[in-house]
């Protein structure tokens, strides 16, 4: 008999059904999943996958180079060499560290410790740019190349120049100029692997790097030296807190020099930022505004009394002045009565017009950051004392750049020049993008005013309060000045600033220089403890061939006395209470050394002089001065005996008691 087979032996036809549905689905949604990533997402998917195996760097661009007047680098930026090592990667610990300790020239436990465990990076540090060329391609060895801002003169002019930090510039001209300075960033693509890590191989450059523009300053890097060396040892002889010194050219308004320091800070710009009242500085245009209003004359008169004028309930006094004098002897000897007198002929709006017109209370537009306006009040914010305040410098305050081109108005026959500090700006390549010209704000006297004042000034030097300033060559045309500083609206007993600002040759002013000391303990007048500084700093860039004069003019400043004038024009100065005279060095003359047929000179032996002497003996020579203080000098590079150029600059080393 023939058995049926049984039915629940045999699977449904539903179930067969409801697995190749499944199956169906599932395929179908693989590949719709696959046609979404490999044509709708495809793009979106290559990204994250380029973003895991390639990394997008920043290629910085090399920023500016900043030069001084001459083309000398004073900003400049240099290519380094970044270490790392990343132990992980290292196939051979042993001949690797070998490896570091001959190209880098590190300790054999320093190369173990850099090729040792970690999982990380070890940093090896910043190194010149050759080892590149040694390290690259080394397994476990990473050299990026990197820039760093360098400074070649160390601190001289740092303030002027700023620095650069996270590769932005601060400060200076590092910052006003930031936009040109930096240049254009480029992009390159480096592989990674799957942890991560850099393989080795060249990267991929996607965009080049731009690099930024120069900037040639009006700074002249040889007065430079000389007035920030003049400076500092005033600094240190008369114990003061800080001070500034300034030199321009008054034709022209450009910076030749500029210096800062504030408790022992050489980056300081006090010198834009910090005004102060200027005290008898100001009296010249005082007297400027009676001339150039027909108020007065230098040879009209004025009755100082006994030396004491009560006026609006405030005792001025002078030191050493009595009965009648004329204004011309008022401003010799820095009588306040009777500037402040003389004052009296003009109203207020006359005198406030007249200091506004000087550039006192307006920013003068210099190219550095942080310039303040100092303080010229209103006549309407005026009080009975303020016209005779103002007459002798009180009830003002200027800064530093303000005074030295006021008192270039007065150098070059009258026109206030706007300060100038860049001369060119250029494109990468050296092409020139934009030059700037000298720019006449505005005349502030006509030129026999000025004259007239510059010869009373002159009389200042020669017979009045500014005798330690005089020039044995040269007449000096320069007013001192020293005023209590005010703290908190209260003068405090024994603050003073004591500047001097002069010029030279009187005639024919090439030279505007300006030296302020703060708070100087023991003697702290002006014509005693600054006028000495302006005096030296003129000496010293006399004696230096490579500083910014005009030699010609200068001898035919001394035409009419050519018994005074030496052969090479460099001046025989005179003895000076608080300057003597140099001593030869080695038997040869003062100054006067050897000179081979090809210009060279043999460097003298400065050890064992005071910093102040064995300078002026180099300058003298021409020579540049580097790494200087105070004290005696213990060593010189070159050494003594080796034949340099004018022009070449020696480093002189310094740690003996000081002479001064």
């Amino acid at each position: 008999m023939t058995r049926r087979p049984s039915t629940e032996a045999r699977p449904h036809p539903w179930r067969r059904r409801l697995v190749l549905s499944g199956w169906l689905v599932c395929s179908l949604a693989i590949s719709l999943r696959a046609g979404q990533i490999q044509v709708l997402q495809a793009a979106q998917w290559r990204g994250i996958a380029s973003g895991q195996q390639q990394e997008d760097q920043v290629v910085a661009a090399p920023r500016g180079t900043i030069l001084d007047r001459e083309g000398l680098p004073l900003s400049v930026t240099r290519e380094r060499s970044l270490v790392n090592v990343a132990p992980r990667e290292v196939s051979d610990p042993s001949a690797l560290q070998g490896l570091l300790v001959e190209v880098l020239g590190v300790s054999s436990s320093r190369a173990g410790r850099l090729v040792g465990s970690g999982r990380g990076w070890n940093a090896a540090g910043m190194y010149p740019p050759t080892v590149r060329e040694r390290l690259d391609g080394t397994p476990g060895v990473h050299v990026d190349r990197v820039f760093e801002r360098y400074y070649p003169h160390g601190d001289l002019a740092r303030g002027v120049l700023g620095v650069v930090l996270d590769e932005t510039g601060k400060g200076g001209v590092e910052r006003i100029f930031e936009e040109w300075l930096s240049g254009t960033p480029g992009r390159q693509v480096v592989a990674r692997d799957n942890l991560g890590a850099p393989i080795p191989g060249e990267p991929i450059t996607v965009q080049s790097p731009r690099s930024g523009g120069e900037i040639v300053l009006t700074l002249d890097m040889g007065l430079q030296e000389i007035a920030q060396e003049a400076l500092l040892e005033a600094i240190e002889k008369h114990g003061a807190e800080g001070g500034d010194v300034m030199i321009t050219d008054p034709k022209t308004g450009e910076i030749l020099a500029l210096f800062s320091t504030q408790d022992g800070q050489a980056d300081a710009l006090s010198v834009v930022n910090t005004p102060f009242e200027p005290g008898s500085t100001l009296k010249p245009f005082t007297v400027a505004g009676l001339l150039k209003n027909d108020l007065a004359s230098l040879n009209d008169t004025v009755d100082v009394g006994n030396g004491v004028w009560e006026q609006a309930g405030r005792s001025l006094h002078d030191t050493h002045t009595t009965g009648r004098m004329t204004i011309r002897d008022a401003l010799r000897e820095s009588s306040n009565v009777g500037i402040a007198k003389a004052a009296l002929t003009m109203t207020p709006g006359v005198q406030y017009e007249n200091l506004r017109d000087f550039g006192f209370g307006t920013l003068t537009g210099i190219e550095l950051p942080g310039e303040v306006s100092g303080t010229l009040r209103r006549p309407d914010g005026w009080t009975a004392q303020s016209p005779a305040s103002l007459a002798i410098g009180y009830e003002i305050s200027v800064t530093p750049l303000q005074m030295t081109m006021a008192y270039g108005a007065l150098a070059n026959g009258g026109l206030l020049m706007r300060p100038r500090l860049v001369r060119e700006l250029r494109n990468p390549d050296g092409t020139v993008a934009r030059r700037f010209e000298p720019e006449i704000v505005r005349r502030v006297v006509d030129q026999r005013s000025a004259e007239a004042i510059g010869r009373a000034l002159v009389d200042v030097v020669e017979n009045g309060t500014g005798t330690y300033a005089r020039l044995g060559s040269f007449q000096v045309a320069g007013k001192s000045g020293t005023a209590r500083i005010s703290s908190g609206g209260r003068y405090k007993v024994g603050d003073y600033s004591s500047s001097f600002i002069g010029y030279f040759p009187a005639d024919n002013p090439q030279l505007v220089v300006f030296v302020k000391l703060d708070r100087p303990r023991g003697e702290y007048y002006g014509g005693a403890v600054a006028a000495p500084v302006t005096r030296a700093t003129m000496e010293a860039a006399l004696a230096a061939s490579s500083t910014h004069l005009d030699r010609g003019a200068l001898l035919a400043s001394l035409r009419d006395v050519p018994s005074r004038v030496p052969a090479s024009l460099v001046p025989s100065f005179a003895s000076h209470p608080l300057e003597p005279a140099l001593p030869p060095l080695d038997g040869a003359g003062e100054g006067a050394l050897p000179v081979a047929p090809d210009g060279r000179v043999a460097l003298p032996d400065v050890k064992g002089l005071p910093a102040r002497v064995a300078i002026r003996h180099l300058h003298r020579l021409g020579l540049r001065v580097a790494q200087v203080g105070v004290g005696d000098i213990v060593q010189s590079a070159p050494p003594a005996g080796v034949r340099v150029m004018p022009g070449d600059t020696i480093r002189l080393r310094y740690g003996g008691a000081s002479h001064d």
